[in-house]
C-alpha cells in the first residue's frame, strides 16, 4: 500500500468545496511501501470534520496479543457486520484508509513478484476500513485497524481472490459517517464497491519485499519488466 498527501485526499473526497465540512491536519511525507504493522493514515469523521489518524495496521484481541499471535489485517465484507469478532468496530469504528494504490504478488521464477494495483483515472483511492480506536476515550488495549475486502472473482491480476473494497468519495463519506445505518453501511460495503474494471496494475521492482524507512521511494511504484532464463 502506499499513502499520498493529505491535499490531494482531501480534494479527492470533495472536503475543500463541502459546506459543512472541513480537513483538520497537518503536513503528510507520501508513503510508497506501507506494510502490515506500520502507521500509515486512517480517515475518520467526527463532528462533521474529516482526521487524519495515524493507527497500527493490524488488529488484536488482548487475549491474541498475551499468546503472540499475528495481528489481523483484513475483514472479510462477508462476516464484519455479522461475524463476531470485528461486530463492534462495524457499529463505531468505521473509516477510511487512503492510498494511490495496493501491491499484491504472484510467484515468478520461483520468486515473489510484486505487482503495483491503482485506479485508471488519476485519483486517490479510498478503502474501507475499521478500527478499534475511540477518540477521547483511555484505552488499555492495542489499537490498530484492519482493511475490509471482498471477494475478487479472480479477475484482478489474477493474483489474488480477495481485494479491498474501494468506495467513490460520496460512498467513503456515508461509510465513515456515524450516523449512517448499520444496513446502509453494509450495503456500501457489499455494493459499491470498485469493479476490476476501474483498476490497472502492472510489475514492480522486488524492492517492494523488503520493508525498510529508507526504502520508501516513488520508484518502487514504477512498472518494470523481468526476463527469467
Amino acid at each position: 500500500m502506499n499513502n499520498p498527501e493529505h491535499a490531494g485526499i482531501t480534494r479527492a473526497l470533495g472536503a475543500d468545496t463541502s459546506e459543512d465540512r472541513e480537513w483538520t491536519g497537518g503536513e503528510h511525507i507520501e508513503s510508497y511501501n506501507i506494510a502490515p504493522g506500520l502507521c500509515p493514515w486512517m480517515i475518520m469523521l467526527r463532528d462533521h470534520k474529516l482526521e487524519f489518524i495515524g493507527k497500527t495496521w493490524g488488529y488484536r484481541t488482548p487475549a491474541e496479543a498475551a499468546a503472540k499471535r499475528k495481528p489481523w489485517i483484513n475483514a472479510r465484507v462477508e462476516k464484519a457486520l455479522t461475524g463476531r469478532y470485528f461486530r463492534h468496530m462495524f457499529r463505531e469504528g468505521r473509516v477510511i484508509i487512503p492510498g494511490g494504490g495496493w501491491f499484491e504478488w504472484t510467484l515468478e521464477g520461483g520468486k515473489k513478484q510484486p505487482w503495483y494495483i491503482t485506479r485508471k483515472v488519476e485519483s486517490p483511492i479510498f478503502m474501507a476500513g475499521l478500527t478499534n480506536f475511540r477518540p477521547y476515550t483511555e484505552q488499555d488495549v492495542e489499537v490498530g485497524f484492519v482493511i475490509v475486502t471482498e471477494d475478487c472473482e479472480g479477475g484482478m491480476v489474477d493474483i489474488h481472490d480477495r481485494r479491498p473494497v474501494v468506495l467513490e468519495p460520496e460512498d467513503a463519506w456515508r461509510w465513515m459517517d456515524p450516523d449512517t445505518p448499520l444496513e446502509e453501511a453494509a450495503h456500501i460495503a457489499q455494493t459499491r464497491s470498485l469493479p476490476t474494471e476501474a483498476f490497472t496494475w502492472w510489475r514492480v521492482d522486488r524492492a517492494v519485499n523488503r520493508v525498510d524507512p529508507n526504502n520508501n521511494g516513488r520508484e518502487l511504484i514504477t512498472p518494470i519488466n523481468y526476463e527469467y532464463d
